[in-house]
């Protein structure tokens, strides 16, 4: 008698549930000095491992060890926890006006300063940002203004995209950092067409874009995939997989293995980094720079990390996984790691922390003093309603040059 099989479906679940007692063991964690580190131009198909395995420097004594250390000066570590401390203690004070009325909307990168900081701190200065809601830390790592950001926020007189753009959904070209979407995963093709132009230019600058990793079901980044892997355009496409789409597990979209393995299937270099590791994210970052720079075209990277709190103001994340769940979370918080690195390096201490905690908490008090001089969200000023015409065309056409003084009237 033969056996009988029937299909069964998968239904994708979370490894935690509120009421639930994290216990991420079953991890698979690989020390810092497990993964090699090859040369920035091998063959897609010889590092295959380095997408089902992840990229570490620090290991689990926030000891710096193996091929991928970066070696960076103390001063440039030093930097880069000022920055990430910076952003954090940002985000803090905005969720506040937030819930105070003063802004409408909100969104934290609490737990994933690491990836935005280290990320710019890796490329220069003419290489192009496509963001998604969740870096700010690029902003702050390439010296914007916290008034000007601040200003975006509140939809004031000095916002630079005059009111058009939901809050923390930020633009600055100066510092090229393309405008956030709101639609998801746009700008991954749009980096690839910017790689692309820049390639044909014969520029040596690069592009570096960010998707999440629920957002990643879109078809806009196999596009991206696609066209990146042909053109061998000298792009970065990174995946932070933060573990939530907003309440949805990334077990939805992952399909039972790494992100990063998706890039194996349009022959590009794949690697999974531990995105809570500043030294890490800015070595394989700096690697796939270099290899784009060289001609070696596009790298596909996994940034490994946890969000640490709700998806945005509008979102309860105690809803759908365990109040507590982020102290669980193995790799850390990418602050305190940084900081005790240093620490045991003696380069740095508690005390100093907090002098520096307390430094930029008082330039935050008084930035939003300054940002609320030019308007607040409830009594302004705000641009006038003609705006609407403005930055559409290089030439405003006649039929709106019209309905501008239509409405002026």
């Amino acid at each position: 008698m033969s056996a009988r099989y029937h299909s069964k479906l998968r239904i994708p679940e979370a490894p935690f549930r509120p009421r639930e007692n994290p216990d991420y063991s079953f991890l698979h964690l690989p020390s810092p000095e497990d993964v090699a580190k090859p040369d920035c131009m091998a063959d897609a198909d010889t590092i295959r491992q380095l997408a089902f395995s992840m990229v570490r420097v620090l290991d689990d004594d926030q000891n710096a060890k193996g091929a991928w250390d970066p070696q960076l000066p103390v001063s440039e570590l030093l930097e880069g926890l000022r920055i990430m401390t910076l952003t954090r203690l940002y985000d803090d004070r905005l969720f506040r006006m937030q819930r105070q009325g003063k802004l409408s909307f909100y969104v934290k990168c609490t737990g994933e300063e690491a990836i935005a900081v280290a990320q710019a701190m890796a490329l220069r200065s003419g290489d192009m940002l496509f963001p998604t809601y969740r870096q700010q830390g690029l902003l702050l790592a390439r010296g914007r203004e916290l008034v000007d950001m601040m200003c975006n926020c509140i939809s004031n007189s000095r916002d630079n995209q005059k009111g058009r753009q939901l809050p923390s959904l930020y633009s600055w070209k100066e510092g090229n950092f393309f405008s956030v979407s709101g639609n998801l995963a746009t700008q991954f093709s749009q980096a690839v067409g910017w790689a692309m132009a820049s390639a044909y230019k014969g520029e040596d600058h690069i592009a570096s874009a960010w998707v999440g990793e629920g957002s990643s079901a879109e078809a806009d980044v196999y596009h991206a995939l696609l066209f990146a892997s042909a053109y061998q355009a000298p792009v970065l496409l990174n995946l932070v997989n933060n573990q939530w789409a907003i309440s949805t597990p990334q077990t939805v979209a992952c399909g039972g293995t790494t992100f990063a393995v998706r890039g194996l299937g349009f022959n590009l270099p794949s690697i999974r980094v531990d995105g809570n590791d500043l030294l890490a994210v800015y070595a394989v970052t700096r690697w796939a720079a270099e290899r784009a720079r060289l001609g070696g075209g596009p790298t596909f990277i996994e940034l490994f990390t946890y969000r640490a709190e709700g998806h945005s103001t509008s979102d309860d994340p105690d809803a759908y996984r365990p109040k507590d769940e982020w102290h669980s979370w193995p790799l850390g918080d990418p602050v305190a790691r940084l900081k005790t690195h240093l620490i045991q390096r003696q380069q740095w201490s508690d005390e100093k922390q907090e002098e520096l905690e307390y430094t930029l908490t008082e330039e935050l008090t008084e930035a939003w003093g300054e940002a609320e001089s030019y308007g607040s969200l409830q009594d302004g000023p705000h641009w006038p309603l003609s705006s609407m015409f403005d930055d559409v065309f290089k030439e405003m056409p006649a039929h709106l040059r019209r309905q501008r003084h239509q409405m002026e009237m």
